[in-house]
């Protein structure tokens, strides 16, 4: 019972990080699943729900930003993808990962490089946790329209720094990632 675990959203000035984890069956193949970033965001949508209905079980962490600020992005993304493991019907036996190892975790990990284009469980959570937190993202551009989340999802473009500028931070922000801003 093998579980792919993948994060999205390490990067961003604001919003969650969420990570999912995916068991399928041995030799699932799903077309076109591949590492997320490589996907169109239609792409991803549509095999969203393809993953969900083919897989044996999965999970998704999600973990906010104030938490991401008190212990730091690492410990937040580790915190998410246990969150995601513990929402698992059945203990996985293993876990493949996209080159991190999550420690004080009592279950076997094998870290992969380049994990999300090597490993269809890896690169499923991959969509699942992008997925999810595009979504996320785009309830919060309906809350903060001015800051323009529904094109840059939090990352930190142009447009993002301009907004933060001329408005001020959002509850969602990551502070401790803007204290040159602050």
């Amino acid at each position: 019972y093998i579980g792919g675990v993948d994060e999205a959203g390490r990067g961003p000035l604001a919003g969650p990080v969420v990570a999912s984890v995916v068991v399928f069956e041995k030799d699932t193949k799903i077309p076109y699943v591949n590492d997320s970033k490589k996907l169109s965001e239609a792409k991803r949508e549509e095999l969203f729900d393809i993953i969900k209905e083919k897989a044996l079980d999965y999970g998704i962490g999600i973990v906010d930003n104030d938490e991401i600020d008190e212990y730091n992005i690492l410990n937040a993304t580790y915190m998410a993808m246990k969150k995601a493991i513990n929402s698992l019907n059945k203990k996985p036996d293993y876990l493949l990962l996209d080159a991190v190892t999550i420690p004080d975790l009592d279950i076997k990990q094998f870290p992969i490089i380049k994990g999300d284009a090597k490993s269809i469980s890896i690169a499923a959570a991959s969509i699942l946790a992008k997925v999810t937190r595009d979504r996320l993202m785009y309830k919060y551009d309906e809350i903060y329209p001015q800051y323009g989340f529904k094109h840059h999802k939090g990352y930190g473009t142009k447009e993002h720094y301009e907004a933060i500028e001329n408005f001020g931070i959002t509850p969602i922000h990551r502070k401790s990632f803007l204290k040159n801003v602050l």
